[in-house]
């Protein structure tokens, strides 16, 4: 039997994408690593918000792009949104030390991961957001057995 590779949603508004996020925090384990790809405006922070606050978080979820880095810490987890549009190199990130945000207790969710190339470990699971037409389209790919293991589950929660 072979496992899930990707799977593609249609969200017909920005509280589906809210409610994806929602979903999605419910069924992963740390350590993780979400790629979120696509254009700006997309829906990148968007779903992070209903990731984020899915997995406890009370306050505002805030767009990380004039900080590189937003973290948030739940009793479960520590999750860190990183926002790499504004990146001039990658070697920024080596400089604030990246890879100290990357351990056993992490949700680390990445976008425009392809400005870190080189000083990001792989994704486990990596979500490209597009508009078609007025609805958003979803393609979630998984990258590692954990984000295979982690696609499946949200397949069968549906």
């Amino acid at each position: 039997m072979t496992s899930l590779q990707s799977l593609i949603l249609h969200l017909k508004d920005e509280q589906q994408t809210v409610a994806l996020g929602q979903r999605l925090a419910g069924l992963l384990v740390p350590p993780l690593v979400i790629y979120l790809t696509g254009e700006l405006g997309a829906g990148k922070t968007t779903f992070s918000r209903g990731l984020i606050q899915g997995l406890g978080h009370k306050g505002n979820v805030k767009s990380p792009t004039y900080t590189l880095v937003e973290p948030y810490e739940l009793e479960q987890l520590d999750v860190y949104h990183f926002d790499l549009y504004r990146l001039s190199s990658a070697e920024e990130l080596e400089y604030m030390g990246i890879r100290d945000y990357f351990n056993n207790r992490s949700l680390c969710i990445v976008e425009w991961p392809e400005r870190g190339d080189g000083c990001l470990p792989p994704a486990d699971i990596q979500l490209h957001i597009k508009y078609v037409n007025t609805e958003r389209e979803v393609v979630i790919s998984a990258c590692s057995d954990s984000g295979r293991m982690l696609l499946e589950k949200l397949q069968n929660d549906a």
